[in-house]
């Protein structure tokens, strides 16, 4: 049998990353330091979706190191109960959608794409029906 955990990506600020995804409504579980040598090499912090047990692993390395997004990543997509309260609650801290809030096809969910703190782009899905 299967199941689906997390997925993974690092991160260059662990307080403006955490600050980023609360205001999208997960919920911050815990972190983990990973440890070598007497070291710490890095610190995983987890969050999740309330209710759902699949979690989000952010990455931070203590080495410094800066990384490239790459051409393969595309997106995360998450459903939000209320599009434009998650917008301004971004807003605040100085997020901007990519472009206004719109429908792939008549009758649609309202979407926008937003980027976290080191540039990932995330979906937004209105769950609201406006």
């Amino acid at each position: 049998m299967t199941r689906y955990l997390h997925t993974m990506y690092r991160i260059t600020d662990p307080e403006r990353s955490r600050t980023f995804y609360e205001a999208l409504g997960l919920e911050f579980r815990r972190d983990m330091d990973i440890v070598r040598g007497g070291e710490t090499e890095a610190t995983n912090y987890f969050f999740g979706v309330p209710g759902q047990e699949e979690e989000l692993e952010l990455t931070f390395n203590h080495d410094g190191r800066t990384y490239e997004l790459g051409t393969a990543y595309g997106h995360i997509a998450l459903a939000v109960d209320d599009l434009d309260e998650t917008l301004a609650r971004l807003k605040e801290q100085g997020i901007e959608p990519e472009r206004e809030p719109y429908r792939v096809r008549e009758g649609g969910s309202r979407i926008c794409f937003v980027k976290d703190p080191d540039q990932y782009r995330i979906e937004l899905i209105d769950r609201s029906g406006k």
